[in-house]
């Protein structure tokens, strides 16, 4: 298995709660965006199928 490679988010701040970091999974197919909190590398993480990933970002409010 391939280790994930972590970026911020452009949508995070250096200061501030919103900090996210993104990994795109290079072994699937179907290509998989995780997505977790880069306070907490170990916590949780959330996996999106790219379709699903672009209608998430797509959806963000103005």
């Amino acid at each position: 298995m391939t280790a994930l490679v972590w970026f911020k988010s452009s949508y995070s701040s250096n200061e501030g709660p919103e900090c996210v970091e993104v990994a795109i999974s290079p072994a699937d197919a179907n290509t998989t965006v995780h997505v977790r909190d880069s306070k907490d590398a170990d916590g949780a993480q959330l996996a999106f199928t790219r379709r699903s990933w672009v209608a998430f970002i797509g959806a963000r409010s103005v």
